[in-house]
C-alpha cells in the first residue's frame, strides 16, 4: 500500500484571526483566574504569619535571610 500525501487547505485569514482572538481570551481568562489563586494563597499566608506572630513566634522576612 503506497502512502498517499494528504494536504490539508490552508485556513482562511478570517479562521486564523479567530483562532487567535478564541486562543488569546482563553489565556487572559487563565492568567486572571491564576492571578486570583495566588491573591488567596497570599491572604491565607499573611493569615497564618499573623497568628504565629500572636502566637510569640518570629518570622524572618526576605531581607532578614539575605543579610545572613
Amino acid at each position: 500500500m503506497a502512502e498517499q500525501a494528504q494536504t490539508q487547505p490552508e485556513p482562511s485569514k478570517d479562521e486564523l484571526i479567530g483562532f487567535h482572538k478564541g486562543a488569546l481570551n482563553t489565556l487572559v481568562a487563565e492568567r486572571n483566574e491564576l492571578f486570583r489563586i495566588v491573591q488567596i494563597t497570599e491572604s491565607l499566608i499573611g493569615a497564618h504569619i499573623k497568628e504565629l506572630e500572636a502566637l510569640g513566634v518570629k518570622i524572618p522576612t526576605q531581607s532578614e535571610e539575605k543579610k545572613k
